[in-house]
């Protein structure tokens, strides 16, 4: 199959090493030389536009930061509209709103182009050590041959539902992590300050009722600056679509104001 990748930032760049080490024809496209190289000694096709890569590919995958990202990638006389073929299959793996994914979905289906919200999670270890998962909202037919590209980069790949179901079901997810990060955060201050040891902390959450993959994992979480942008981001999508829907989300709200002061933070002793 040939396929195409656009976005070789942190993660999208392993994702698509990772289908060119696995035998896919790809074709890759981004800004920045420096990824683009990487792909290239890995025997990946270099494109010089989007559009190229779109009327190269049976499959066309888009990882990019934002709505705004996404708009510039996917639209225009160089963007991957303009170059899809009747038949091609457009996965976006950004996180970005529902309704641009619907609205985009509109815009491919006329050209008789499927596209698919694939939304991602593992970030960059992820996609490194092959253990991302997959949240695909799209047809049964495009889920089917999509899932062993997919597969290329983690076994866990899960069919959501129809186009759309994908990047709520990210969204929620987001969600869920970040309030995570809070509880934790307040947890290991707390047993901070009244003097308890950072491990023994650890280790009372990873026996008790409280464990979770990020308290467990707080010390050797290292959140950068990109972190911090990205959780920002993806909690004003969230706290944005529940006003869609009608429905109040105060801890996202309040994640949302303390993310820069917590992923700074750690314990004393990983200082």
């Amino acid at each position: 199959m040939k396929t195409g990748f656009i976005g070789l930032g942190v993660q999208g760049k392993y994702l698509a090493l990772n289908q060119v080490a696995a035998g896919y024809e790809l074709m890759a496209f981004d800004l920045r030389a420096e990824p683009l190289k990487e792909l290239a000694a890995a025997g990946a096709k270099i494109a010089m536009s989007a559009k190229e890569v779109a009327a190269y590919a049976e499959v066309v995958q888009v990882c990019v930061l934002d709505d705004a990202q996404l708009g510039a990638v996917m639209r225009g006389p160089d963007g991957v509209l303009a170059g899809c073929k009747k038949g091609t299959i457009v996965c976006i793996h950004s996180t970005v709103r529902p309704a641009l994914i619907t609205k985009l979905a509109e815009e491919a289906a006329a050209l008789g182009v499927e596209l698919m919200d694939v939304p991602v999670s593992g970030s960059e270890t992820g996609a490194k050590a092959k253990t991302m998962s997959y949240m695909v909202g799209g047809s049964e037919a495009g889920f089917a041959k999509c899932k062993p590209l997919f597969e290329t980069s983690g076994p866990k790949v899960l069919h959501t539902g129809a186009l759309g179901t994908g990047i709520r079901a990210k969204l929620g997810h987001q969600l869920v992590i970040c309030i995570n990060i809070l509880a934790a955060h307040e947890g290991f201050v707390l047993a901070e300050a009244a003097g308890l040891d950072p491990e023994v902390m650890r280790s009372v959450l990873n026996d008790g009722a409280g464990q979770s993959r990020i308290a467990g994992r707080w010390k050797k979480i290292v959140f950068g600056p990109t972190s911090q942008r990205v959780f920002y981001k993806d909690l004003q999508l969230c706290i944005e679509y529940g006003h869609e829907l009608g429905i109040s989300l105060p801890g996202a709200a309040l994640t949302a104001q303390m993310i820069d002061q917590m992923l700074a933070w750690s314990p004393s002793e990983a200082r």
